[in-house]
């Protein structure tokens, strides 16, 4: 081979690298979980699908924990902007930018996994309409299934709102929040990322948290004893994209990347095993050394749904704008 003729193949094979590099599109995801948590492995397989459906054309890096340094309540400022192409957006956090989001569904709201599952497709149908008008695409959607929210707490065993009010207690949104008060209990947001400390140290005497997930922030080690109080409105995670990041690939990528949503939808949007689930992870946690109570009683736990009910309906009014008839939607959907 000539050295003219090495020097044209080197240069084609480099300028074929270059641009095979420059075709593909690496998008960073936000994910405000830990890693360990169910949620985060999906995540990790919706991008290596992506992967695979767009032959590397389109390559989404999963990161984790708040590793970013981008906290879960100010996502509708961070993704529209750009500071990443993708984020993983949950209503519950959005009280304070997007009330009219986070009032379409309340903790307390819905009281049987029936009641969610037929909910749902309203839901995605609003938070579309909502996200449209933030910047956001919802590419899809990762199920959390009707979870049972228990009152961890270090110290001394609390299974009644008595006790209760005698507590500092965690909880993860505004309209918790809002519950809480109207039953005499003084509650506060802390963050996911911020629990285990604000536990350790005493910030909080309490927590609310399902126990499926105590164990991806090691609770069993800052908390004595639990006890089931309510079950947890599970509204969906969105797989948000920035809108110029989505237009910014072609239709087949989009296509392959809402089909990778599509197939975490198909594993995550599951109820039958919800109850052995719950059980198998009370059973590890007694075995580190948390105590499951009795549950709250009847008249505690209705007592916390009725609160639920009329924090939903004064978040709704307040927020104004489409709240009433998203909610309204809802209901509807209830037949309430």
């Amino acid at each position: 081979m000539t050295k003219s003729l090495y020097h044209l193949l080197v240069a084609t094979v480099g300028l074929a690298l270059l641009t095979g590099s420059a075709s593909a599109s690496e998008w960073k995801f936000n994910n405000g979980l830990p890693e360990g948590r169910n949620e985060s492995r999906q995540l990790e397989t919706f991008a290596s699908d992506v992967a695979e459906l767009t032959g590397g054309s389109v390559v989404i890096n999963v990161f984790h924990g708040g590793s970013l340094n981008l906290k879960n309540e100010d996502v509708v400022r961070w993704l529209p902007q750009g500071a990443v192409e993708m984020g993983l957006v949950w209503a519950n956090y959005l009280g304070r930018d997007a009330p009219a989001l986070n009032a379409v569904l309340i903790q307390g709201s819905v009281g049987s996994s029936d009641e969610l599952i037929a909910a749902l497709p309203e839901i995605q149908e609003i938070y579309a309409e909502e996200l449209a008008e933030w910047g956001i695409v919802p590419a899809g959607f990762m199920a959390l299934p009707l979870l049972q929210a228990s009152i961890f707490c270090r110290d001394e065993p609390v299974r009644t709102l008595e006790e209760l009010r005698k507590k500092k207690l965690r909880v993860w949104s505004g309209d918790q929040v809002e519950t809480f008060l109207k039953l005499g209990v003084s509650a506060q947001i802390v963050g996911q990322t911020e629990l285990y400390v604000a536990l350790q140290t005493g910030v909080v005497d309490c927590a609310v948290y399902p126990a499926l997930f105590a164990h991806t922030i090691s609770l069993h080690e800052v908390t004595d004893y639990a006890a089931y109080l309510y079950p947890v409105a599970g509204v969906p995670y969105v797989l948000g994209v920035n809108e110029d990041a989505w237009a910014s690939v072609s239709d087949a990528e989009r296509g392959a990347v809402t089909e990778a949503a599509s197939r975490v939808w198909d594993r995550t949007n599951v109820y039958d095993a919800a109850e052995e689930n719950e059980q198998a992870a009370r059973a590890t946690l007694a075995e580190q050394g948390v105590e499951f109570l009795d549950d709250f009683s009847d008249e505690d736990r209705a007592a916390f749904l009725e609160a639920a009910s009329a924090t939903w309906a004064e978040m709704a009014e307040a927020a104004g704008g489409n709240a009433p008839e998203y909610r309204q939607r809802i209901l509807d959907i209830l037949e309430r």
